[in-house]
Order: structure tokens, then sequence, then C-alpha cells
């Protein structure tokens, strides 16, 4: 694969080991707060695509949600299924997500993967979460804001926003965050999280 996407992958695969303790740190909890409002009750099934090491899916599995974690990179996705065994896994990439259930989920959640898309993929990302997502489902989407750089695109909100809308999506919500437990200030990376619902026919 080439583009952002074969670049963040290979980074990923590259460094896998080092990112697995990292990942777990990070309290699901509180990164997820400000978007649980939005989720229907469990046990809706979720995507959580870019799943790493199921750290944000085995969190929503306790909550009772039935949680398909999907996670291209073998590394991050054998260190999740040692950890989180419970789990469903599924081994798909953004954009194609080949083997996911037509119309087979209430949420797809995409944490932290959109900004290793370029513009093409993220178009055909969104028309493929159309398909996986039941009538009405939401689609939660984190937008990484700065610190670009190999791997790394620039999002800007609005455009995303747009993109959604051409693809079917009304947006619900914008949620701007700031940064992130473990992302020190200094890094200058903040987040915002759209809330996207797609079309109830």
């Amino acid at each position: 694969m080439s583009g952002l996407a074969g670049e963040a992958l290979a980074l990923y695969a590259a460094h896998g080991a080092a990112l697995i303790d990292r990942y777990d740190r990070v309290d699901s909890a509180t990164v997820l707060a400000p978007v649980m409002a939005h989720f229907p009750g469990p046990p809706a099934p979720v995507a959580d695509i870019g799943a790493g090491t199921g750290r944000d899916a085995a969190w929503l599995a306790a909550q009772g949600y039935a949680v398909t974690a999907v996670e291209p990179t073998e590394s991050l996705r054998s260190a999740g299924q040692a950890l989180h065994p419970g789990l469903s896994w599924r081994d798909a990439q953004l954009p194609k997500l080949a083997g996911l259930a037509t119309r087979g989920f209430d949420v797809v959640l995409l944490n932290a993967v959109w900004h290793h898309l370029d513009p093409a993929d993220r178009d055909a990302a969104l028309r493929r979460v159309t398909e996986i997502l039941r009538p009405g489902g939401r689609a939660v989407v984190a937008l990484r804001h700065g610190a670009e750089g190999q791997g790394v695109a620039a999002l800007d909100t609005e455009t995303e926003a747009a993109r959604a809308a051409a693809a079917g999506f009304e947006t619900l919500d914008r949620i701007d965050t700031g940064a992130r437990a473990g992302e020190p200030a200094s890094a200058g990376i903040t987040w915002t999280w759209l809330i996207l619902e797609g079309a109830r026919t």
C-alpha cells in the first residue's frame, strides 16, 4: 500500500513493540468520556477500527457492548489478542475494511486513525462505513490537529465534516478536547471528535 496509510502501517509494524505498553497505559474511560453520550446503550454492536492493542475495544466490551476489534498491524493485533483474549478480532484495513458485515454495527469508532489516510482514502472509508453501519448508525471519528509529518496528515474539522456530508452523514456534534492524557501540551497536538449519523433508511 502506498500513501499515508502505507507509511503509517510501516511505522506501526516497525515500532509496534514499543507502542504496546504506551497505548495500554492510557485510560479509555477518560479518552471516550466526551463521546459516550452519543453511543446507544449496550449491547449495541461496535466496530473499533484501528483498534491497536484493543484498549478501547476491551473497555467498551466491559461496559456491555458487542465489540469487534479491527487492526491490520500484526504485532499490535497479536499483543491485543494476548492482552484481551475475550475480544472478537479482525484483520482488516482502511479504507476497504474487507470482511466486515454489511449493516453489522450501530457504532463505528475511528479513534486516532483518520490522520493516517489520504483524502481519497477518507472518501472511500466513509463510503465503506455507510455500508457496515445499520440504518441511523453512528461513526465516531477523532480528528488530530498538529505535529503533522511522516504518515500523519493535517486535518481540518470543517473539511472533514463536509466530506462526511458528501457521503450521506449528518454531523450531530463536534467536540474539541484539547490535548489528550499522555500527550504533553508542548507537542502541540489537539483533538476534535466528530459524531456522524448515517441515513435512517
